[in-house]
């Protein structure tokens, strides 16, 4: 059987056409591939940054900064002495860019005026840490970047 040259591109682009869909379809349905919204309820959170600007504004007129560290055992964040910490209530949210299953948040707990988040409970990566408290009826909101 002769192809004449328009028999070949119909084929040519159905061929394609049908490569294409076949990866679509492989990457829409496995979820080796899964894809996650950065933050789930994205308008919602979008309404509180208003919020959470005024609470870093808050950190800034602190007159010691927080300083962090990693350690043998973790990543020890150390607080300014000026803030009593009997008088903090608190969370730290540690959040996974990559993989929102590994996210995790707990109280705020400190020892002495550090806080230690443990090596066991980082995997090897990029972590986005936010530490938020009240303190004197204002709110505070440290940000932070980590690589472990």
């Amino acid at each position: 059987m002769k192809i004449n040259w328009g028999t070949g591109i119909v084929i040519g682009i159905a061929a394609f056409i049908c490569f294409i869909m076949f990866f679509v379809i492989k990457m829409s349905t496995n979820d080796k591939y899964s894809y996650d919204l950065v933050v789930e309820e994205y308008y919602k959170k979008e309404l509180a940054f208003q919020q959470e600007i005024d609470a870093e504004e808050n950190l800034k007129l602190l007159t010691e900064k927080i300083k962090e560290e990693r350690t043998n055992e973790g990543w020890l964040f150390s607080f300014p002495k000026e803030i009593n910490l009997d008088k903090v209530s608190g969370t730290v949210f540690l959040y996974r860019p990559s993989n929102k299953q590994l996210d995790f948040q707990f109280p705020l707990k400190f020892s002495g005026s550090n806080l230690l988040i443990p090596n066991k409970r980082l995997v090897d990566g990029r972590w986005n840490i936010n530490i938020t408290w009240d303190y004197e009826g204002k709110k505070y909101l440290f940000k932070k970047e980590i690589l472990h």
